[in-house]
C-alpha cells in the first residue's frame, strides 16, 4: 500500500468555472450575479450563489430567489479553451497530473523540492500562473492524500489555498460536517444524522462494523477510512474514463412520446459519435432520469456483447424509456440522460454469430467521416431536423 508521508498532492479547482469565464471576458459582469443558462442553471457565480442560486437548479426558480442576475447563454468553444490553457499551467508545473474534469485537476509535486520549492509554494505559483495568463481564480488544496486535498479546496473557496500539514489531518477533517465524506449523499447523510452522527469525528468514533450495519458493506468500510485519513490512491497520469455519457435538461413542460424518443435519439448519436471516436466499445446502456418533483430514477441493460453501433443502442435505450413510459406519464420528466460503461478498447473486438458484416458499423464510421469534416451539423437524423439537440459539454479528452 502507498501512503504519502508528506502533503505533496495538490487539488486544484477553478471557482464557478464557466461564470469566471463571462466576467473575465465581459468586464461589466464582474462584481455582478451571473447565472450561466436560463431554462436550467449550468454555473452561478460567487455572487449568485450568496442568493442561494445553485447548479442544476430551474431558471424560472434561480430568477426568482435573484431577479437582479444577468443571465448569459453558454458559449462552450470558450470554456473548452479555457480549461486547456489551464491544463497546460498544470503540465508545465508537474508531468503528474490527472483531471478529474474540465476544471479541476490532481496534481503530484512530490519531488520536486530541489528545483520548484515546497508544495506550498507550488500550490502558491500556480495560482498566480493561472491568474496570470488565463485569467481566472482557482483555489487549490494540498494535503497527503487526494481526499483530505480535495476537501481543503473545497473549504478554501473561493480564490483561496489551505495547506493540511500531516500532523494536523485530523484536526482539520474531523470537525467538518459528514457530507464532506465521499460517497456521502443525501440518503446517506439522512441515515447518519438519524443516529446522532453530524461530523466525520462522529463517524470516525464508531466502530467499522457498526457503520457497516448501518450503510452496507462497501459503504461503510470506506467512509471510516476516509474519517480517519486513510486514502491510499496515487495520482494517475492518462487514466481513461469509465463511462462515456450525456444528458438533456426538458424544462417543466411536458413532452409527447415523440418528442421524447427525439432528445433519446440526439443524446446517443452524441455518446455513440464519442465512444467510436476514443475507440472504445460499451456493454452497460445507463438510462437516468429525473422527474418533475425532483426525484430521480435510474435503469440499465447489460448487453451480451459489447459494441459502440448506434443502432444497437438507441434500441436498448427505447426499450428503457418504454419501460419506464408508465412512470413518466405520472410524474413528469425533466431530465433524460444516457451513460455509457463497462467500456473496452475496440481493437480485439470479435464479432458476434450470426455474423453480420453489413449491420451499421460502416455507416457509423462514414457518418462520423462526413461529420468530422464537414461538421456536426453536416448529417443529422430526420427526427433531429430543427430541433433542440441540448448543449454538448466540454469534456476531458479520453
Amino acid at each position: 500500500m502507498f501512503v504519502a508521508r508528506r502533503a505533496n498532492i495538490l487539488h486544484a479547482d477553478l471557482d464557478a468555472f464557466y461564470a469566471s469565464v463571462e466576467q473575465r471576458d465581459d468586464p461589466d459582469l464582474r462584481g455582478k450575479p451571473v447565472i450561466v443558462g436560463g431554462g436550467v442553471v449550468l454555473a452561478a457565480s460567487y455572487e449568485a450563489k450568496a442568493r442561494g442560486v445553485r447548479t442544476a437548479m430551474g431558471g424560472r426558480q434561480a430568477r426568482r430567489l435573484c431577479p437582479d442576475a444577468v443571465v448569459v447563454s453558454p458559449r462552450m468553444s470558450a470554456y473548452s479553451a479555457a480549461s486547456e490553457a489551464v491544463f497546460e499551467v498544470f503540465r508545465r508545473t508537474t508531468p503528474m497530473v490527472e483531471g478529474l474534469s474540465i476544471d479541476e485537476a490532481f496534481l503530484d509535486v512530490g519531488g520536486l523540492a530541489k528545483i520548484s520549492g515546497s508544495p506550498p509554494e507550488i500550490a502558491a505559483r500556480l495560482r498566480a500562473d493561472v491568474l496570470r495568463t488565463v485569467g481566472l481564480p482557482i483555489t487549490v488544496g494540498v494535503a497527503r492524500t487526494k481526499f483530505l486535498a480535495k476537501v481543503a479546496s473545497a473549504v478554501a473557496k473561493p480564490d483561496g489555498l489551505l495547506v493540511v500539514e500531516p500532523d494536523r489531518e485530523l484536526d482539520f477533517l474531523h470537525p467538518l460536517p459528514i457530507e464532506r465524506l465521499w460517497g456521502v449523499g443525501e440518503k446517506t447523510s439522512v441515515k447518519l444524522r438519524q443516529r446522532g452522527i453530524h461530523t466525520v469525528g462522529d463517524v470516525a468514533l464508531l466502530a467499522e462494523r457498526s457503520l457497516v450495519a448501518i450503510v452496507g458493506p462497501a459503504a461503510g468500510r470506506h467512509l471510516h477510512a476516509l474519517s480517519i485519513g486513510r486514502d491510499p490512491r496515487r495520482v494517475v497520469v492518462g487514466q481513461r474514463r469509465h463511462s462515456i455519457g450525456s444528458q438533456h435538461a426538458l424544462g417543466s413542460r411536458r413532452r409527447t412520446p415523440a418528442e421524447l424518443d427525439a432528445v433519446v435519439v440526439g443524446i446517443i448519436d452524441r455518446v455513440t459519435r464519442r465512444l467510436r471516436a476514443a475507440h472504445r466499445v460499451c456493454r452497460t446502456v445507463v438510462l437516468r432520469l429525473r422527474f418533475d418533483d425532483y426525484t430521480r430514477a435510474t435503469r440499465s441493460h447489460t448487453l451480451a456483447e459489447p459494441t459502440s453501433h448506434t443502432g444497437q443502442l438507441l434500441t436498448v435505450v427505447r426499450n428503457l424509456v418504454a419501460a419506464t413510459a408508465p412512470t413518466i406519464e405520472a410524474r413528469g420528466l425533466t431530465l433524460v440522460g444516457v451513460a455509457l460503461s463497462n467500456l473496452e478498447d475496440d481493437d480485439p473486438l470479435q464479432l458476434a454469430l450470426p455474423i453480420d458484416r453489413h449491420g451499421g458499423s460502416a455507416l457509423d464510421a462514414t457518418v462520423d467521416d462526413v461529420r468530422n469534416r464537414f461538421g456536426v451539423s453536416a448529417v443529422t437524423r430526420a427526427v433531429l431536423l430543427n430541433k433542440d439537440e441540448g448543449l454538448v459539454m466540454p469534456m476531458l479528452p479520453d
